[in-house]
């Protein structure tokens, strides 16, 4: 018999950090979409990130693989953790609001829950799970707005987009999990990011052109931040967290990025959300407390000690 996964202070600590990472990332991506194609954004973000993991590895004299079965599972992570999510989700930016890209993003924790319980003994789906993926769903459609679904425009699709990326967010966990679990933070995200440069720059080449480098100085500071702090220092987070926590936990963080992201965009491009969407977010957030269950046990043993204290 497994034991369940559970979320030590020490693991909340880092997915709080991690989620504050990724939410200021979604400012920066946006910034740097006004001057380059969604998908050489990509290709900056992991090249960028791939040297300055390489470099770490490096210093820090570890083992470098050469296994082919984990090259190959570096290239099958980098599709499904990087190449995908950021090409749906950077296209998806250009036509919705950061903040609410940040809100459909969240939905990662309840397909994560999902998958991990499909895949992993240790992270079935309980009861309360079960309720908390319901909420969670609902919560997504509540964003996206229902109305939606019954007239597909740009701004629909775009949407739909950034939930497919979490889908493909959530698989990648698992996949971690499965083929990566064992290596060190370090190796793991280098050699993912290996594998998805091998393919976001020629992708991006033959879709959007040569790759320019004079680009304007808040591109280049938003690059940098989301190349190297959000995805290569977020990245040796990511494992951390995964290792202590399991692949469905990990997915939490993205409960963490929606006000971050949420504030940054109103800040700094005056970006507006609508009411349903706020809406769509309490709902789903209320599914996340669920998921992870700390607070209704705290609730239920302060309810059995309350008639006790009386006597």
């Amino acid at each position: 018999m497994t034991s369940q996964k559970t979320l030590s202070g020490r693991a909340w600590v880092e997915l709080i950090l991690l989620g504050t990472i990724w939410g200021a990332s979604f400012l920066s991506i946006r910034i740097a979409l006004d001057e380059v194609d969604p998908l050489t954004s990509v290709a900056h973000r992991t090249f960028w990130a791939m040297c300055a993991l390489w470099i770490i590895v490096l210093a820090s004299r570890l083992t470098i693989q050469r296994d082919p079965r984990i090259w190959a599972a570096f290239i099958g992570m980098g599709l499904l953790n990087n190449v995908i999510p950021f090409g749906l989700m950077a296209w998806g930016q250009l036509h919705i609001e950061t903040g609410l890209t940040s809100i459909l993003n969240a939905a990662t924790a309840i397909f994560g829950v999902i998958a991990a319980a499909l895949f992993f003994a240790d992270e079935r789906i309980t009861l309360r799970k079960a309720l908390g993926v319901l909420l969670g769903f609902f919560g997504v459609a509540t964003a996206i707005g229902l109305d939606n679904f019954r007239s597909f425009d740009l701004r629909s699709l775009a949407q739909l987009a950034v939930v497919a990326g979490t889908i493909s967010y959530a698989l990648a966990g698992v996949w971690a999990r499965r083929f990566l679990g064992d290596l060190p933070p370090q190796v793991a995200a280098a050699g993912m990011l290996t594998g998805s440069t091998i393919i976001t720059v020629p992708l991006a080449w033959f879709v959007d052109g040569p790759i320019v480098l004079n680009l304007q100085s808040d591109t280049i500071v938003a690059i940098a931040y989301y190349a190297l702090v959000a995805t290569a220092g977020a990245y040796l987070l990511y494992y951390r967290v995964l290792a202590m926590a399991g692949s469905g936990n990990l997915m939490l963080v993205t409960l963490v990025i929606p006000p971050v992201a949420i504030v940054l965009g109103a800040l700094v491009r005056d970006e507006a959300l609508s009411p349903n969407a706020f809406v769509g977010f309490a709902l789903l957030a209320l599914g996340l407390v669920i998921l992870d269950g700390r607070i209704l046990t705290v609730l239920r043993r302060a309810s059995v000690d309350r008639p006790t204290r009386r006597r």
